[in-house]
């Protein structure tokens, strides 16, 4: 898919003051005199494929694996719940944190954890990414008779597990309480500190097999893609980093300190200096008598000086 193949609205940007003006605009809510966005973001390396959930992308027949999925993860996760938290939705929501293929998608109310995701993977540098940006306030609007009675009588604009079960038991029950495909945002439980640092939701539609581009496509005033030039990724992602918005802070404990610095000392440039092995940076806190950096083939890499190197050998600070 290309940016002109939606009928949302489409804005290209090609630095982080234009991502900033894009992703804030409209942010302003007369009602409340504050400026509290109705927007949710979804932040992606790349267009293509940005709205496929976990089972389309398992191919064609990803849909039907729903319930065996499901009912194979609460046979196999069935502790993983507290009592009196085992709805469907608290499961589904369960199974999307954890990385199983599901019809849910991820989305945050922060624009800068979607700035994240669309510049976190340097080997998609030379590709556009995307920001898909719906107005969850208005999406409610479409709503089924039976869900919209729901939010309107607890005053939200999402979902809880808790609340969705009061219009819907049971998950195969929320295609047929819609005449036509109906777009649901369901904020998740803090199960732990990635969902509230990310500070997530996630949406899902009536039937596995609908589709979100064709339901966006239908509703394009709901909706607009921010697409971020792939030249621009290099500034976004630098100034990111310096917010503090970065994989040790989105993903807290030591596999999310890892990747941030796999991928702080590995950044991919498309830059004469690193043509030449230049010295571009140095890490978070490094002085210049601790390490020496390099570029090998595009990628800087970081090395500190150990024992090792008094025999010509260089140890890659991992």
């Amino acid at each position: 898919m290309t940016a002109g193949m939606t009928r949302v609205n489409t804005i290209r940007v090609t630095s982080w003051n234009q991502a900033q003006e894009a992703l804030y605009a409209g942010s302003w809510s007369p009602r409340l005199g504050r400026y509290r966005s109705p927007l949710c973001f979804r932040g992606c390396a790349c267009l293509e494929g940005s709205l496929w959930h976990g089972l389309q992308q398992g191919g064609p027949q990803g849909a039907a694996l729903e319930p065996h999925l499901l009912r194979s993860f609460r046979k196999y996760a069935h502790q993983a719940l507290p009592l009196g938290h085992d709805s469907p939705w608290h499961w589904l929501a369960l199974a999307q944190h954890h990385g199983l293929p599901t019809r849910l998608l991820d989305w945050t109310y922060s624009p800068f954890v979607a700035l994240h995701f669309s510049t976190d993977d340097a080997t998609a540098w030379d590709r556009d990414g995307a920001i898909w940006c719906v107005d969850y306030a208005a999406a409610k609007r479409l709503l089924p008779a039976s869900l919209a009675r729901v939010l309107a009588d607890d005053g939200a604009d999402v979902f809880t597990p808790d609340l969705l079960s009061r219009a819907v038991d049971r998950l195969q029950d929320l295609e047929t309480q819609a005449a036509e495909p109906c777009l649901v945002f369901l904020e998740p439980p803090s199960l732990d500190e990635r969902i509230v640092n990310q500070y997530a939701l996630f949406s899902l539609l009536s039937s596995a097999a609908d589709d979100m581009h064709a339901w966006l496509d239908a509703h394009p005033d709901l909706a607009r893609l921010v697409v971020v030039d792939r030249r621009a990724k290099p500034e976004i992602r630098d100034k990111l980093d310096q917010a503090n918005v970065t994989e040790r802070v989105l993903f807290p404990g030591l596999d999310g300190l890892c990747r941030w610095l796999r991928r702080y000392y590995e950044l991919r440039r498309e830059s004469p200096d690193v043509a030449r092995g230049a010295v571009l940076r140095r890490g978070p806190g490094a002085s210049s008598n601790r390490g020496a950096f390099v570029a090998e083939a595009g990628v800087l890499r970081c090395f500190t000086r150990s024992r090792a190197a008094s025999s010509g050998v260089s140890r890659p600070a991992r």
